[in-house]
Parts: C-alpha cells; structure tokens; sequence
C-alpha cells in the first residue's frame, strides 16, 4: 500500500468532514457526530469550507457524498477535507486538536456567517413541527 501516506500534509491525510456530521436535522443513526444541540440546521459544504478558511485552516471541498445520505440533492452533496497537522505532526492550530473539535467549532460559527444571520427572520421556530411522525413505524406481521 505505497499510494497510502504517513505524511499529514498530504491531501488523502486531511479529516473529511461531512455536513451530515454537524446537522441538527439527523439522528445519530444518519450519521450525525456532534450533540443535536451543539449541531446546525442543514449546513452546507460551502459554509463549513467559508468558517474553516476564514480561521486560517487549509481546506478543500470534494464532490462526493455521505454514505448513509439518501437524499441526492445538490444541497447535501459534498465534503470538505481539513488540514489538521503539519508534515511535522504538529498541529496547525491548537485549537483543533481533534475532528470533534473542528466539527463543534464549525457548527459554533455557521449560525453566525452573514449568509445565515440576514435569511432567517426569526421564524425558524415553526420549523421544527411536523417531524415527529415518522419514528413511529411498526412492523406489520
């Protein structure tokens, strides 16, 4: 396995980060990562690459989607890759030190990116109705 590399610095080292990963709307069993109240609703690629660049990470974005994703649509397609170490093996910023800690970070700031602050005029609370019906299917014999 010669193509595999030990060097972090290298783009196939890089954490992959899924939306899904930080999305307030899945379950655990989907695919979320986080704690549902520390997640977002529906992030995007682009806003997990706009949070990470604008603190100062090495990141990219791959069209490719989550395995567990069954929705095909555009808005849940896509990954970012996230540089965490060095090719020295040190961090390249303290503060992530872990995939969780870049996953709770990126959700942290997206609620507060100018895209999301102008869209929502505070009625996102009427949202969250009507999706209780759908755990509660049985089995027929």
């Amino acid at each position: 396995m010669a193509h595999l590399t030990q060097n972090p610095a290298d783009k196939e080292r890089f954490i992959c980060l899924y939306p899904v990963y930080i999305n307030s709307k899945k379950t655990l069993a989907e695919g979320r990562r986080i704690p549902s109240e520390k997640a977002v609703e529906n992030p995007s690629c682009t806003e997990i690459r706009d949070v990470l660049t604008a603190a100062g990470m090495n990141v990219y974005m791959e069209n490719k989607m989550h395995p567990r994703e069954w929705n095909r649509d555009v808005q849940f397609r896509g990954r970012v890759r996230v540089q965490l170490k060095q090719e020295d093996g040190k961090l390249c910023q303290e503060k992530f030190s872990s995939r969780k800690a870049v996953m709770i970070y990126v959700a942290e700031m997206i609620p507060k990116l100018k895209t999301r602050t102008q869209k929502s005029g505070g009625g996102d609370t009427s949202s969250q109705q009507g999706e209780g019906g759908k755990k509660s299917k049985k089995k027929k014999k």
